[in-house]
């Protein structure tokens, strides 16, 4: 495989650069305004920003951005762990092979039948299907059968219409069956791009072989998935280096397949059981370089959404809202059974924000942003470069923001009390004022919403 990052360039450019100063900090964030991306070098520089003003600048600079591509409207969903099986020795991870903190557990289909039902019940429509990395060679049907029961699952209140998938690195015929199975974004984490760091960090194991687990993106898209999301755990290595390589990475996808990643995640380390490297970070990164790290993301790669799972406490997620994430998790377990049983001893990790779902849709309103749980691009096939020609245009917030008020109006109607329900109607009637109006939509949407609240579900332009 080709090489993807420069490890040598990343280092001198940061040994050598200083900050940008006034005049060049403008020019990149007036450019930044136009909606197009910047450049992966105008990144670099901002990277080197460390005043509490250059900061802010940064932070109200991609709030604006966000909510000129997105508007007020936060995708959620919830990752649905069915197994902690591992072979891998990932020392920042509870479900390594040799932590015997944890008991080890592979769901049945039943029982992820009944976690379906579970998070379906909460008002959930998308899920991120997780497992660890302990199945062999039977892991890919197992993970095919699971999708399939997820799929099936049809209850009173509902039913799952997206399951994004994060498993471990595969070859192209396996991404080729994999997307035969109907998945959204296929989702795998570098953790970290910094070979020397990820040799030290995955000690054995399938995922210690560094090239491999770098090009399974390339696979996944040659195996025909549109959609693929990257990330990075930070606190393993400099997250100045991070970015850039991350950014070396997305303009390697842009290249070969015309289009990058339709997500970025960006976890920090937390807590996990039996790890000392979890809890102390050898790079732990503080808030204001985190809040930097975000803005950053959303200023160069505008479309591309941002994912924010519960790691963070509920104050850095309402914060991160207006830095440029896009999509949160909500009312989440990290361990297999995690939404049917009472003890949850067997977690990935830590999380930082307990609340439930419905506190968490309610806390997004008070926000003044519309909770979505939208699933029409990825069934009408706006995915990959077809999504990216709607997004970059500004076209996608006619599908977005109708299609997010659907689904919002949808978990009022099933799920919500009295309070919520009026603070949500409040809200999509200021929306519809404020900003589908404007879009010539403003009698389809109306007449959706009355579909809506008269029985019809599932509707989405």
């Amino acid at each position: 495989m080709e090489k993807i990052i420069d490890n040598s360039r990343i280092e001198e450019y940061l040994k050598k650069a200083a900050a940008p100063d006034t005049i060049e900090l403008n020019e990149i964030l007036s450019h930044a305004r136009e909606l197009k991306g910047i450049s992966f070098k105008e990144a670099e520089r901002l990277l080197l920003v460390e005043s509490a003003e250059g900061i802010d600048r940064l932070a109200e600079t991609a709030n604006f951005i966000k909510e000129a591509i997105y508007g007020k409207r936060l995708v959620l969903f919830a990752p649905l762990y069915v197994s902690n099986m591992c072979n891998n020795e990932c020392l920042y991870c509870g479900f390594r092979k040799s932590n015997k903190a944890i008991s080890r557990n592979t769901l049945t289909m039943e029982e992820i039948g009944k976690e379906t039902e579970a998070l379906i019940n909460q008002g959930h429509k998308r899920i991120l299907l997780v497992s660890g990395e302990g199945l062999g060679k039977s892991a890919l049907d197992y993970t095919i059968d699971a999708i399939n029961t997820i799929y099936a699952v049809k209850i009173p209140k509902g039913n799952i219409r997206r399951i994004n998938v994060n498993i471990a690195a595969m070859e192209v015929e396996h991404y080729i069956k994999l997307n035969a199975a109907k998945i959204g974004t296929y989702q795998l984490f570098q953790e970290t791009y910094h070979e020397q760091t990820y040799r030290q960090m995955h000690k054995s194991g399938p995922k210690s072989d560094y090239e491999y687990h770098l090009g399974a993106m390339d696979r996944a898209m040659e195996g025909g998935i549109s959609d693929v999301g990257v990330g990075i755990l930070f606190g393993l290595t400099d997250y100045k280096y991070e970015i850039i390589a991350l950014l070396q990475h997305i303009k390697h996808l842009e290249d070969k397949f015309g289009v990058g990643p339709h997500t970025i995640s960006v976890p920090r380390l937390e807590p996990a059981t039996g790890s000392d490297i979890a809890s102390n970070p050898p790079y732990p990164v503080t808030d204001s370089d985190f809040r930097k790290i975000i803005a950053i993301l959303r200023i160069t790669v505008p479309y591309t959404g941002m994912i924010l799972s519960t790691r963070e406490n509920a104050s850095m997620r309402r914060e991160a809202l207006h830095l440029g994430i896009s999509q949160i998790s909500a009312g989440s377990k990290s361990d297999p059974g995690g939404y049917t049983k009472k003890e949850h001893s067997d977690a990935q990790f830590s999380l930082g924000d307990h609340r439930s779902l419905a506190e968490v849709i309610e806390d997004i309103v008070d926000l003044d942003h519309i909770p979505s749980f939208c699933t029409g691009c990825y069934r009408l096939g706006r995915v990959g470069k077809d999504f990216m020609d709607l997004a970059k245009p500004g076209l996608i917030k006619a599908h977005c923001y109708p299609n997010a008020i659907f689904t919002f109006t949808e978990y009022l109607e099933d799920f919500a009390n009295d309070r919520l329900k009026e603070k949500g109607y409040a809200l999509i009637e200021r929306t519809i004022k404020e900003s589908i109006a404007g879009l010539n939509l403003e009698a389809s949407v109306r007449k959706n919403i009355q579909a809506v609240k008269d029985g019809k579900r599932d509707l989405y332009f």
